[in-house]
């Protein structure tokens, strides 16, 4: 007897249709599963058996093949357990066969027949309803992301008994309905506030976070450039409707969205240890799977230590940095994957630290110190939009007890700042200046004249190519917006000038 249930897994960042065919025939007792099933989908036999059973329905003694189509394409998703227990059922009789086609089933299945989430459940949804399906079974635990996608009604039984007995029409499984359940990684609670002095590197991230650009911190240990970092991510604007629908599904494909968690509504903000490998950075595997530039997609990565990076980890985020996606290639087949983030970094002048510092003498050699800097190749310092001096604190600054700016007021500035730009160039599907490409440039930054002399001494002064020229450009437009200004004036391009000023120390 044959039967068909349809089931789904992920390529990339998308969801892929599975045809589930089951064939029950005489001969010999056994369980053959073709279509390039890799182990986790090979290992299911056991599982479905073993779950059949336990839930008080008889397993068929015959011949059984189970054919996964397309198939060309290598499945390795725990997933595909629930069609096959299903297709399993239908075809030696024990549920109805045609009701069966009306479903997408997506769930492991323990031994005892309950359901258990799995990864990739928001591509797989929305695979759903691009088939035209409108019914989707899931465990509990993924009941919340499948209900992000609208069209499609979610069932979520806690057991494989439930869901037969309502394709029995024994007793029916209402469909679940949405909860507002957001937020799911974890908001920080860090503060501007809480900050005292180094007002030239808070204004430096202000304008960072509202043109989404680079930075790069350099300074002795201590002077705070890790607490300024992690405080950023306070000041950024929240995630709007379609980069919020790009990060969960990011993050569902990476198995980080947290058990019942729904739509992710903070930017995300990623600090890798500097022993990170170039796979991890970039992503890769045997099955590629996203790494740190993809999980701080629409949101900060943060470099610490930049300097004690592999040279190769940190030479492989040039691309990234330059086109906003990263694509894998493997034998079987090349992968892209959104790298939208902002780079900030942060690292000591020398190796002990100290180069420059009024209080204590730097202890390294001439070949010490450019040895050190030399682990950072021009080419990546030339896709950095800012560059800032760090100074250690004063005591008087320490203990100054008058209060700061917070992160609640800088935040409305860069709201402000993110939304003229939104205006200016979400026609070009852009929605921060760090993206403009050199025909927006063109059109959007318009020069004073005296901005323009200023902006020429310094293109022959520091020897700019022609990216430094763009992203001195980009960096003007952003501390226009920040002021609401439509022309760029001489001040606008003299402090994008002097944030990239600096930079040419460390060539």
């Amino acid at each position: 007897m044959f039967a068909q249930t349809f089931g789904s897994t992920t390529l990339g960042l998308n969801g892929i249709f599975i045809t589930v065919e089951v064939d029950i025939a005489n001969g010999l007792p056994a369980l053959d599963i073709v279509g390039l099933p890799d182990t986790a989908v090979r290992e299911s036999r056991e599982r479905v058996r073993a779950a059949i059973r336990n839930s008080g329905y008889e397993f068929p003694s015959r011949r059984i093949t189970i054919n996964l189509a397309p198939a060309d394409l290598k499945k390795d998703s725990s997933g595909l357990d629930l069609p096959i227990a299903i297709g399993i059922l239908a075809a030696s009789g024990q549920i109805p066969c045609d009701v069966c086609q009306q479903y997408l089933f997506v769930s492991e299945l323990s031994l005892e027949g309950k359901l258990r989430g799995i990864s990739g459940i928001l591509p797989m949804a929305i695979q759903c309803v691009e088939q035209s399906i409108h019914h989707m079974v899931v465990a509990p635990d993924n009941i919340q992301e499948a209900l992000l996608v609208e069209g499609i009604n979610v069932y979520a039984p806690v057991t494989l008994g439930q869901l037969v007995s309502h394709f029995r029409h024994m007793a029916m499984l209402s469909a679940e309905v949405k909860h507002s359940v957001d937020n799911i990684l974890p908001a920080t609670s860090e503060d501007f506030a809480d900050v005292q002095g180094q007002s030239l590197a808070k204004r430096a991230l202000e304008i960072a976070a509202a043109g989404g650009h680079n930075l790069l911190m350099v300074g002795p240990p201590g002077s705070g450039k890790t607490m300024l970092a992690r405080r950023l991510t306070s000041i950024l604007p929240t995630l709007s409707q379609q980069e919020a629908l790009e990060v969960t599904k990011i993050y569902s494909i990476a198995d980080l969205l947290h058990h019942h968690a729904g739509l992710v509504t903070t930017r995300p903000f990623r600090s890798p240890h500097h022993t990170i490998s170039g796979a991890g950075m970039v992503g890769g595997g045997r099955i590629p799977k996203p790494g740190e530039v993809t999980l701080s997609h629409h949101g900060v990565l943060f470099l610490d230590e930049l300097a004690e990076f592999p040279r190769m980890v940190l030479e492989a985020l040039r691309q990234p940095l330059e086109d906003g996606e990263v694509t894998i290639s493997r034998v079987n087949a090349s992968f892209s994957y959104p790298a939208k983030f902002m780079l900030i970094a942060a690292m000591n002048p020398c190796p002990c630290g100290f180069l420059g510092d009024a209080d204590q003498e730097c202890s390294c050699s001439s070949s010490d110190i450019k040895r050190y800097r030399k682990k950072i190749s021009g080419p990546l310092l030339d896709r950095m939009d800012i560059y800032v001096n760090v100074a250690r604190l004063e005591y008087n600054e320490l203990i100054n007890t008058v209060p700061t700016e917070s992160s609640l007021e800088i935040r409305k500035r860069v709201a402000i700042a993110r939304e003229i730009q939104y205006q200016r160039l979400h026609k070009h599907n852009i929605f921060c200046n760090a993206y403009m490409g050199h025909k927006h440039i063109t059109s959007s930054c318009h020069m004073t004249t005296a901005a323009q002399m200023i902006l020429k001494q310094a293109f022959s002064k520091m020897n700019l190519s022609a990216r430094g020229y763009d992203r001195i450009l980009k960096v003007a437009r952003t501390i226009a917006d920040l002021d609401q200004a439509e022309e760029l004036t001489e001040i606008h391009i003299a402090e994008a000038v002097h944030f990239r000023n600096n930079m040419q120390e460390l060539y």
